[in-house]
């Protein structure tokens, strides 16, 4: 069974330059520490947090709308639960 990924695995990669501590990027270098997919990573988990936070802030409204009528009515199918 294939691995399913949220982005492309093997996509072309672009060189870009980045300004970073020297010291620390001294450190990363004796400890081996592979800069590219380090960043790569840290890059991608922030950038899923941002669309996760946009996506809670444009549908607020909708969701606690949604949370205000359950609050007043109920669960629409609530007398089906099993528990």
């Amino acid at each position: 069974m294939r691995m399913m990924y949220a982005y492309e695995v093997h996509m072309t990669k672009s060189a870009t330059n980045l300004t970073i501590d020297p010291v620390l990027l001294d450190e990363a270098r004796a400890l081996n520490i592979n800069l590219s997919a380090t960043f790569e990573r840290s890059l991608r988990e922030a950038v899923r947090k941002q669309k996760a936070s946009e996506w809670l802030e444009k549908n607020r409204a909708a969701i606690q709308s949604s949370n205000d009528w359950v609050a007043q009515h109920g669960l629409p199918l609530e007398k089906y639960r099993q528990f």
